[in-house]
């Protein structure tokens, strides 16, 4: 039989078949490497038992105590069988139960003592503990991994598959950093992390192994995405010569802020040197990021080149293209619209005018990528609300082009520690000024009981002409505490706001069903719009002055604050209330920072602390290749994140290809975790 390796698939171990391996494929396991690297989402902590007086009902907790008697079993019904046991521990007793599970019954000897583990309920009988997990006294693990599990696939299988491979391969497990490296950055071993991310001798064992773990994850992902970066610096054939912007700003009904020009002078300076721009702007909802990405648009045409402008929504699109429309048609710039939601002969016949040369500005959604898309000399690419894409989709869209000119616009205020791992490939600007006369919008938390005092304050806006927007959490009523957006909208309009126009808009309206209620929006013929969180991303209505978010508890700050932004988009004061029945204090903490600062960088701080950076690496949320560790709150200081920037940047000027022997192991694991996510 071959020798077992990190590298072997997970069949090669015993009692893994196919059947078991297509269920740990699930969780993106392939390789005995890969489970050793399948972190527990959690821990059962046997480390701090109570006293049975000192219980709390319903309270989660861990006593020790000794099994005194062991009941008969009892058949509830077909199918379920109750094992119930006493334990005591001197100072009380309580009731185990056991749910169908003689094997879990059979561990319990009478007269031993255990530490037990779970939810302990309160009943006229007295205490009990449902379902409990347990170790017996004297136990060396006292934290026991709970992992990540999908249908079929049981705690105990994939405890027991793990405990073997730590030693099964106990002295074999290859260091994958520098020694350098580890001792300047007082990191311990691999295997040590292994270990201890598995099963942590202690609390300080386990703090280790995490930050070894996550520290080595996103050093990969820092040393990709400055390769990805290098890699993308060939020369390009864009080359563009500083032009004259001023009929551009002289055409414009307002001046711009200081922090405009600047961006405005990184993002031309850096078109006119021998590489393509590659550079990410920043900036608050409403600091101005479209009219910026005019003047940049405006600078590549006057160079001779076509643009592309790539938004996530058909909503956004349409938005953008009315005000590139506005700000470059009256310097003779021809700007165009190309969504899905076109009929198929004008697509077609867009698509030939745009292929001529007939448009200058292109203005999409992901039509823009589609095949039959064609640009006659495309130098400049822009796309927003970047963590809509991935770096695969702007990739696809710079590739229609010869090494075009690249920006990414995004309205989520990210600490620029961060922003720095995130956005690795790319320079970055920030917008951090708004324009001048904006109000700060005022924003309160309110309880249900509240809510017909809000509904009143709305109605009160809505007579004097003024907009608004009821935002919902669900479409469907699947989830029973919640009220559908439809049927919510249909209780307003018959109830408290009958004689409104009231508005519906939801992520399952089609295309043109959404542009039609968003243009009756804009135009002031719905008063009150009722909707989800389509509108996060949507259509700037000046006349929108009042916001009612109802189940705030169930957002997210910075898409609270994304949503926030709908409204205070022109002269008028604007408010926005925060409805929720919930008592949490991390909920309670949460509102109370949205309604004590509209700073997108404050709110994006405020989530940074309370969630740790894990939250804004993922997959899905920026392209990226997806992280095992980095969400376990393990790097919460922002200054280590600078300290990983350092080391990813110093390795790679000393070692550009990653090719010494010290860094072989290193530079494998990078292509493996960028290819495997399709990101290069």
């Amino acid at each position: 039989m071959a020798e077992v390796t990190l590298e072997s698939p997970v069949t090669v171990l015993k009692g893994i078949g196919p059947k078991k391996a297509k269920l740990l494929e699930r969780l993106d396991v392939h390789t005995v490497g890969d489970l050793l690297h399948l972190y527990p989402r959690s821990y059962i902590d046997y480390t701090s038992p109570i006293k049975i007086r000192d219980i709390v009902a319903q309270e989660v907790c861990a006593v020790r105590a000794k099994v005194l008697n062991k009941l008969t079993p009892r058949l509830i019904r077909s199918g379920l069988v109750l094992y119930k046991a006493i334990i005591a521990d001197g100072t009380g007793e309580i009731t185990v139960t056991i749910f169908n599970s003689s094997y879990q019954f059979d561990r319990l000897r009478v007269g031993k003592t255990y530490t037990f583990h779970g939810k302990v309920t309160g009943s006229l009988t007295g205490l009990e503990m449902a379902s409990p997990s347990f170790i017996p006294d004297g136990d060396p693990c006292k934290l026991i991994p709970v992992y990540p599990l999908t249908e079929g696939l049981y705690q105990s299988v994939l405890q027991e598959l793990i405990r073997g491979l730590l030693d099964t391969f106990c002295g074999r497990i290859p260091e994958t950093l520098p020694p350098g490296l580890l001792q300047a950055q007082g990191l311990c071993g691999l295997e040590y992390a292994l270990d201890n991310i598995h099963y942590p001798a202690d609390a300080q064992a386990l703090e280790a192994a995490r930050k070894r773990l996550a520290f080595e994850e996103l050093l990969m992902l820092q040393l990709g995405l400055l390769q990805l970066k290098k890699s993308n610096r060939s020369r390009t054939a864009c080359p563009m010569k500083d032009v004259p912007l001023d009929a551009f700003y002289a055409s414009l009904p307002f001046a711009l802020t200081d922090a405009q020009r600047r961006v405005i002078g990184e993002c031309t300076g850096s078109m006119q040197g021998d590489y393509p721009m590659n550079r990410l702007v920043q900036g608050e909802v409403g600091s101005g990021k479209t009219v910026v990405a005019a003047a940049i648009c405006c600078f590549a045409v006057r160079n001779g080149y076509q643009c592309a402008l790539m938004a996530p929504t058909e909503i956004l699109a349409a938005q953008h293209f009315k005000t590139l429309t506005q700000f470059l048609s009256p310097v003779g710039i021809r700007v165009c619209l190309l969504t899905g939601a076109l009929t198929p002969a004008k697509k077609r016949q867009l698509r030939e005018q745009i292929a001529s040369g007939a448009y200058d500005v292109v203005v999409g959604t992901h039509a823009l990528v589609q095949k039959d898309t064609q640009f006659q000399r495309l130098g400049l690419v822009i796309t927003d609300e970047q963590h809509r894409f991935g770096v695969a989709q702007r990739t696809t869209l710079a590739e229609k082009g010869e090494n075009p000119h690249l920006m990414v616009m995004s309205a989520t205020p990210i600490p620029r520690s961060l922003a720095l791992i995130l956005y690795g490939d790319l320079d970055i600007s920030v917008i951090d000024q708004l324009p001048q006369g904006r109000q700060p919008i005022e924003t309160y938390k309110i309880g249900p009981d509240k809510l017909q005092r809000a509904y009143g304050f709305i109605r009160r806006h809505l007579d004097e002409g003024r907009q608004g927007y009821i935002v919902c959490p669900v479409i469907d009523e699947s989830e029973s505490e919640l009220v559908s957006v439809g049927t919510y909208r249909e209780e307003l309009a018959k109830g408290p706001f009958e004689g409104y126009t009231t508005g519906l808009l939801h992520g399952r309206l089609s295309g043109a069903e959404k542009e039609a209620v968003m243009g009756d929006f804009a135009a002031g013929r719905i008063q009150l719009l009722v909707a989800t969180t389509v509108i996060e991303v949507g259509v700037d209505v000046p006349n929108a002055v009042i916001m009612l978010v109802r189940n705030a508890e169930r957002f997210g700050l910075s898409q609270l604050h994304q949503l926030r932004g709908r409204i205070g988009r022109g002269q008028y004061q604007s408010t926005c209330i925060l409805e929720t029945a919930s008592k949490s204090p991390e909920t309670l903490r949460r509102l109370r920072t949205m309604c004590r600062t509209t700073s997108g960088y404050d709110i994006a701080m405020e989530d940074l602390c309370q969630r740790g950076p894990g939250d804004f690496f993922g997959s899905r949320q920026h392209g990226l290749p997806p992280l095992r560790i980095a969400g376990m709150d393990a790097l919460g200081d922002l200054s280590e994140l600078g300290i990983l920037q350092s080391c990813a940047a110093r390795i790679l000027d000393d070692d550009p290809q990653l090719e010494s022997p010290y860094n072989a192991q290193l530079k494998k694991n990078v292509d493996r975790m960028f290819r495997s996510s399709g990101t290069i």
